[in-house]
């Protein structure tokens, strides 16, 4: 059940803001890259710079309050050295039967995981076609078919790379970028978009063999893309970009709809709540902003400070269906957010 909240005031930033409160907090001993929930929310994945992967168990919130201060998760499973460097980006399959990381070692790795005994199973299963770290990935999951294909890109030749999961082989390399590829975000079995160091935004169709539709904003200004969410129904884009802005797309309508500056540093996640009623960004900032978006969208938009690191913010995951999310940041720490009942 979504149990996501719609009405907050955002207009009471300095009274009465949503006030979120750190639940649990990871501690790796180097900066902490990438995060990502399984689908059901019950468990969250964590990866460090430090090479080390660790899955952690969503915490009761029945009993938080306002004061609460936050513990560690709670660790059901941790791989040292689980890449020869930093991890960079940590993906689950929509079935949560797979999880996947991949690492400035030019590495991908994926491995079965048990729903059932949450625990990882078998033998990992090791891609080695990219010649530079890979930054982000993402899956497209064919349910109906149990087919799960990965996307992945990064630095190196900025190529996008399609891999078959069942055989783990790359049958399909995207050519178009001409920077390195730092975001990858997909919302149904064959459609994503990707954004990249070259400052554009490229979408893509696993049926057509090259991107059908590119973005360029304002490309004189040199920033680079460096965060892209689409929305649940395939509406809406939103971008970040290394200016600090954000750029709100209809993607139907083939349109900006507005650009807006939500922090004071390089933007480096965005992402959509469950239904879509609200929008985080993480920054260099150390900051994490909520954004209404429930009115106008081409009028000016609402955001306030819900969650604060002690250095860069780099990584923003909301829950599944909670509204909570967990950030991580170059403070080497991964915090889980909630808020408490009111």
């Amino acid at each position: 059940m979504n149990t996501e909240v719609k009405n907050i005031d955002l207009s009471q930033v300095d009274v009465d803001r949503p006030h979120f409160v750190a639940v649990t907090t990871l501690y790796d001993s180097q900066a902490i890259r990438s995060v990502d929930f399984h689908p059901d929310g019950k468990l969250y994945a964590v990866g460090s710079n430090s090479k080390t992967f660790r899955i952690c168990q969503y915490p009761q919130l029945s009993k938080l309050r306002q004061g609460h201060q936050a513990y560690p998760p709670s660790v059901l499973c941790k791989r040292t050295k689980h890449h020869r460097g930093s991890i960079y980006c940590t993906s689950w399959s929509g079935d949560g039967e797979l999880i996947a990381t991949g690492s400035n070692d030019k590495t991908i790795k994926y491995m079965k995981f048990n729903n059932d005994t949450n625990q990882l199973v078998g033998h990992e299963v090791e891609l080695t076609m990219h010649d530079g770290t890979v930054r982000d990935m993402c899956f497209l999951d064919e349910m109906s078919t149990k087919s799960r294909l990965l996307v992945s890109g990064g630095a190196g030749n900025c190529k996008i790379y399609i891999t078959d999961c069942a055989t783990g082989t790359p049958f399909q390399a995207y050519s178009g970028h001409t920077g390195h590829i730092l975001s990858l975000f997909s919302w149904n079995s064959a459609m994503f978009v990707s954004g990249s160091q070259d400052q554009t935004i490229r979408f893509w169709d696993l049926r057509v063999n090259v991107s059908v539709n590119t973005l360029e904003h304002d490309r004189k200004d040199g920033a680079a893309v460096t965060a892209v969410t689409v929305d649940p129904t395939g509406r809406l884009l939103v971008s970040g970009h290394s200016d600090s802005s954000c750029v709100l797309y209809d993607i139907r309508g083939d349109r900006p709809i507005q650009r807006f500056h939500p922090h004071g540093a390089e933007i480096r996640s965005v992402r959509f709540s469950p239904s879509a009623y609200y929008m985080l960004t993480c920054s260099y900032d150390n900051t994490i902003k909520l954004t209404d978006l429930q009115g106008d969208l081409a009028h000016e938009l609402s955001s306030v400070v819900v969650a604060e690191h002690k250095d860069k913010a780099i990584t923003v995951r909301w829950h599944p269906t909670e509204f909570s999310f967990v950030s991580t940041s170059a403070d080497k720490t991964a915090s889980l957010w909630a808020l408490p009942p009111s």
